[in-house]
């Protein structure tokens, strides 16, 4: 009997709490496999995962390896726990001429044959069974796993698939993605949700200034996010007002730090009103102009909750990387614009000092701007 033996990683280092993240760990994985016909069950310290059409295995396991909280996988032969079962199963295995190795992992302790035992003498029969290959303890290029587990069964694999590693999506709470439509904010909110946290995003625009294709660029990205994600409820501000007024009544030159410091008050009412505990951006240190250690300090000081920063140690070839991986990175680099390109200062002021910045400020109505900007909410339920 085939079957998909599931396993999670950093669960296993909580303590009475640790059925809280099975349980949330265990409804994802159903919640991403809702269209495939399978059962899942948890034995120790995994997840068995059968009755699926084999014929779906490898779509299957393409969703599998995105779920958070999960640290690998293996297609597998069930069988009844007998030491003449194992044998006639591992004699099946046609290696050809690839190295391998035996690896047995006795969980049932009341199996009479120790491991290492059942190692060697498995693995010579392979070798009987299969002459042209060799054993490599080291680097095999097939490891043949014999996993005997306390419920009666042992299930024998060939080479683990690695999954997306990480804390159960959900079990840490929500936070709200400050998306701007290039490479770095999504792959913030991916690090995040592989944290655990739910993610909402937040986009800001500035039509007409900004096209309509901008827009779908960022709803093609949060699309590609729901791989990992599930879905993401999506929330579109226009600040093109807010920027008009600094523009006519501001330095110019302070105009992406006021922005920013606007977006960062919108971003924190929007999460407050949405259960969203952080804020997430995409900045890295000294990137861009916005990203010094002045100009972060100038636009965390108008919000009272958490911004969290996951990037901020990054070199930007790491998180073209990440985003190459979890496939942002060709919808990021598309050309359309975003709302922070538009009256882009040719001298944006990289230091900003506080008390200048709260100079410019003063020229606006800030609550004013804010509500107007709060009153073009349109709310989007992004899906795969």
């Amino acid at each position: 009997m085939n079957v998909i033996l599931i396993r999670y990683g950093e669960i296993f280092l909580k303590g009475h709490n640790r059925k809280f993240f099975e349980n949330i760990l265990q409804k994802n994985i159903n919640e991403s496999l809702k269209e495939f016909p399978h059962e899942l069950k948890k034995i120790s310290g995994r997840y068995e995962l059968s009755g699926y059409d084999v014929e779906q295995e490898k779509a299957i396991i393409s969703k599998l390896t995105k779920i958070f909280g999960l640290h690998s996988l293996s297609v597998a032969t069930k069988i009844e726990t007998d030491y003449e079962n194992i044998k006639k199963e591992c004699l099946k295995i046609n290696l050809g001429r690839q190295s391998f190795r035996i690896t047995t992992n006795r969980a049932s302790k009341i199996f009479p044959i120790k491991s290492m035992q059942v190692n060697r003498e498995i693995g010579e029969l392979v070798l009987e069974n299969n002459p042209e290959t060799h054993v490599n303890l080291h680097s095999p290029e097939v490891e043949i796993v014999i996993d005997i587990r306390e419920n009666g069964y042992t299930y024998i694999s060939t080479n683990d698939i690695q999954c997306a590693g990480g804390m159960p999506l959900g079990s840490a709470g929500k936070g709200l993605l400050l998306l701007s439509g290039g490479i770095d904010s999504p792959v913030a909110g991916y690090f995040l949700a592989r944290r655990g946290l739910t993610i909402e995003a937040i986009h800001f625009h500035s039509y007409p200034y900004t096209s309509e294709l901008a827009k779908q660029k960022v709803i093609s990205l949060a699309k590609t996010m729901c791989d990992y994600l599930g879905s993401i409820k999506m929330h579109f501000i226009s600040v093109t007002h807010v920027q008009e007024e600094i523009h006519k009544k501001c330095d110019g030159d302070f105009m992406i730090t006021l922005l920013r410091r606007m977006m960062m008050r919108i971003s924190e009412r929007i999460a407050r009103q949405n259960d969203a505990g952080a804020l997430i951006t995409g900045e890295s240190l000294g990137q861009v102009a916005s990203q010094t250690l002045q100009s972060i300090n100038a636009t965390n000081a108008v919000v009272d909750i958490p911004v969290f920063r996951p990037l901020i140690g990054f070199d930007k070839q790491d998180i073209m990387d990440v985003a190459h991986k979890i496939g942002t990175y060709e919808i990021s680099i598309q050309p359309y614009e975003d709302c922070c390109t538009v009256f882009l200062p040719k001298n944006p002021v990289t230091k900003p000092k506080l008390e200048k910045v709260l100079r410019e400020e003063a020229k606006l109505d800030i609550d004013t701007l804010l509500n107007e900007s709060l009153a073009s909410e349109e709310i989007m339920i992004i899906q795969k």
